[in-house]
C-alpha cells in the first residue's frame, strides 16, 4: 500500500536490473509499484527471475512521503517507456486507469486465489498480498493489567479495558506508556479516512455484502449505523495519546507500539518490519465499530498488479505474474522475503512476522470483514473525509479549531451525501 511505508525516499526510487548484461536481449519488462518497504526484495526476486528467463527486468518504485504514486504513474504513461505492469488499489484505481488495463481472465493464477480484482465477471488484477488490521495489542501489557483480548468484542468492553490499563500504568508509576497509539493528523488521513472509515463500510456484514459501500457511493448514509460508528471513533480519540493523535506521523505511531510503550495500535500487518527488536507477544482484536457483536478483523487484498494492454511485453508480463503465484521461488519471495500474507491458495508457507501470522490465523478461521474503502471515489477517503477526522480529534482533545461529535457526524454525512 502506498500508505504503508516505513522509509522516506526520493521522488522516485528506480532500480534497473539486467539479467546478465546481454545487450541483444529485448527491451526491459518494467514493473512500476508503490511499496517502498518491498523494493529491495522485489528487485532481488526480479533479478533472479530475469536471469532464469532471459528477460531484462526493471523495477520502479514510487512511494513514501515524497513520491505520490498516483501522480507519477500518469507521468510514466506519458513517457517513452510505459510500465508493462503497474499497481491499482481497488475500484477507484481501476476507474482511473481503465483504458490501460488488460483483461486477464483465464490466467492460471486467477484459479488459485479468491481475491483477484474482477469487474463484470472479468479478471483484471493480480492480488499483491493479503493485508489486514484490527486493534493490534501488546499481549504482555494486557496480561499484566488483567485484560483478556478475547473479551474485546464490544465498545463497552473496550472502554473498560482502556480504563483498566490506564489504572495499571498509574499503579506501576509508568508515565511513558500509553493506552492507544492512534494517529489522525494531516499526513495520516489514510489511517482515518480509509482504514478507520472502512469499519463503517464493512463491520458486522458478510464478506461479500457491499450494501453500505454501495449506499455511500450513491450518497446515502445509514444514520443509526453511523451513530454507533461515531461512538467508536470518539472512544479511540479519547484514549489515543494526544501528541501522536494530533501531530504524530507513521514513525511516531508505530514506534510507540514497537518500543512496548502502547497497549494498542491502530495499524495493520504491514508494520511487521518495525518489530524486529520488539520483545513482547502481539496479536489482533476486532475493532468495536458496532456497539456489540464485533467478531472479525479487516482482511483483503489492498492492491493489485495489472498489465498495460498497450505493452510490447504482454507475454513476459503474464509469465512474471504466473511465476509469482505458482513457483516455490515466488512463494519464498512473498512470505519469507517480503513478509507478506500471500493471496494464493497453493502457498503453504506461514509468515514468521507476528501481525502477518495473526492476520493469517483470523483469515483461516473465517473471521474477516471486507475492504471496501478502495471502492470509494479516488481521493474521497483521504482528501475529503480525513480532514474531518482531524478536526474531530482536535475537538475530543479540546485543541484549537476542533469540532464536537455532532459536527463530526454532520460534516461526514454531508460529504457522503455530496456523492449522490
Amino acid at each position: 500500500m502506498k500508505k504503508l511505508l516505513l522509509v522516506v525516499v526520493a521522488f522516485a526510487l528506480v532500480f534497473t536490473l539486467s539479467a546478465c548484461g546481454d545487450e541483444e536481449k529485448e527491451e526491459a519488462l518494467i514493473l512500476f509499484q508503490n511499496k517502498v518497504e518491498i523494493d529491495t526484495v522485489l528487485s532481488t526476486y526480479a533479478e533472479d527471475w530475469a536471469e532464469e528467463n532471459g528477460v531484462n527486468v526493471e523495477i520502479k518504485t514510487c512511494g513514501g512521503d515524497s513520491c505520490a504514486y498516483g501522480t507519477q504513474i500518469l507521468a510514466e504513461f506519458q513517457g517513452d517507456e510505459q510500465p508493462d505492469i503497474f499497481v491499482i488499489e481497488g475500484m477507484g484505481g481501476y476507474l482511473d486507469y481503465e483504458d490501460k488495463i488488460l483483461d486477464l481472465t483465464g490466467q492460471a493464477w486467477a484459479l488459485n486465489t479468491d481475491l483477484e480484482f474482477a469487474v463484470d465477471g472479468k479478471t483484471y488484477g493480480f492480488p499483491v498480498a493479503v493485508e489486514g488490521w484490527g486493534m493490534a495489542y501488546n499481549e504482555d501489557i494486557l496480561t499484566a493489567a488483567g485484560v483478556d483480548p478475547d473479551d474485546l468484542t464490544s465498545q463497552a468492553a473496550y472502554e473498560t479495558a482502556f480504563q483498566t490499563i490506564e489504572d495499571y500504568y498509574t499503579a506501576e508509576g509508568d508515565t511513558d506508556s500509553v493506552v492507544l497509539s492512534m494517529a489522525a493528523a494531516a499526513g495520516m488521513t489514510w489511517v482515518t479516512g480509509l482504514h478507520n472509515f472502512n469499519g463503517y463500510l464493512s463491520a458486522g456484514l458478510a464478506y461479500t455484502d457491499s450494501s453500505v459501500i454501495d449506499d455511500v457511493n450513491d450518497g446515502i448514509v445509514d444514520t443509526a449505523r453511523f451513530a454507533e460508528y461515531a461512538d467508536w471513533v470518539e472512544l479511540l480519540f479519547t484514549w489515543g495519546d494526544e501528541d501522536i493523535l494530533l501531530v504524530g506521523g507513521y514513525d511516531e505511531q508505530v514506534g510507540k507500539f514497537a518500543d512496548g510503550e502502547a497497549a494498542f495500535l491502530h495499524q495493520g500487518n504491514w508494520t511487521d518490519s518495525s518489530y524486529a527488536d520488539s520483545d513482547f507477544d502481539m496479536g489482533y482484536a476486532p475493532h468495536a465499530v458496532m456497539a456489540t457483536g464485533n467478531d472479525s478483523i479487516f482482511i483483503g487484498a489492498p492492491s493489485f498488479y495489472v498489465i498495460n494492454k498497450d505493452s510490447d511485453n504482454i507475454v513476459e508480463a503474464k509469465q512474471f505474474l504466473n511465476d509469482l503465484a505458482s513457483t516455490s521461488e515466488g512463494h519464498d519471495y512473498m512470505v519469507n522475503e517480503a513478509n507478506m500474507v500471500p493471496a494464493f491458495n497453493s502457498v503453504t508457507l506461514v509468515p514468521a512476522t507476528p501481525l502477518s501470522a495473526a492476520v493469517l490465523e483470523w483469515n483461516q478461521a473465517g473471521n474477516a470483514y471486507a475492504w471496501w474503502q478502495n471502492d470509494m471515489p479516488s481521493g474521497f477517503g483521504m482528501d475529503t473525509l480525513g480532514p474531518i477526522y482531524e478536526l474531530y480529534a482536535k475537538g475530543v482533545k479540546e485543541a484549537a479549531g476542533g469540532i464536537d461529535k455532532a459536527a463530526f457526524i454532520a460534516q461526514m454525512t454531508a460529504a457522503i451525501e455530496d456523492l449522490g
